[in-house]
């Protein structure tokens, strides 16, 4: 699970690589048409930038509160199932301590 959360971490910064290179390139060609100057383009790149890591900082909030929250879960249930086991040893040693003492006999006759 843990695999496959990191693999998808890491796609998604291959995919911010992708599409800052993209971003730069579609940037680069509208100084060379004249469309906007190298100072607009540099501001542009900045603003989406600034603007992806923020988007970033917050999906990697969301997705660590979300595995903490599974991760939890998991400890509940397993903390359930060794209560669950030790309350079934404690009965089986209660049980082999009363069954196995000797029962007192009076010996009158």
């Amino acid at each position: 699970m843990i695999d496959t959360i990191k693999k998808t971490l890491l796609a998604g910064l291959g995919a911010a690589v992708v599409t800052r290179d993209k971003v730069e390139a579609a940037l680069s060609d509208l100084v060379k048409q004249g469309k906007v100057s190298s100072t607009e383009a540099r501001e542009m790149a900045e603003k989406i930038a600034a603007d992806g890591k923020k988007e970033f900082e917050t999906l990697s909030g969301e997705l660590n509160a979300r595995i903490k929250d599974v991760l939890a879960g998991f400890n509940r249930n397993t903390q359930d199932r060794l209560d669950a086991l030790d309350a079934r040893v404690r009965a089986l040693e209660h049980h082999h301590e009363t069954k196995g003492k000797p029962k007192a006999t009076s010996k009158g006759t």
